[in-house]
């Protein structure tokens, strides 16, 4: 599984590094990135948890 984020749709929210800081971390610019790639499986339901709550739909996944 990989984890895209659409930086025009981020907010730096951070919902994703609550559900999954070994994934996520927000850059300087509060950007969330991947630290990941591509995400282990004992993440992946953490990910997916952090893709469904992401409040602006800013990250997708590809499996």
């Amino acid at each position: 599984m990989r984890v895209i984020v659409d930086r025009d749709r981020c907010e730096g929210n951070a919902i994703c590094v609550k559900y999954a800081p070994a994934v996520f971390e927000l850059d300087e610019d509060d950007y969330a990135v991947v630290k990941l790639d591509p995400v282990p499986v004992e993440e992946q339901e953490r990910s997916a948890q952090a893709i469904a709550e992401c409040p602006r739909a800013a990250l997708s996944r590809e499996d």
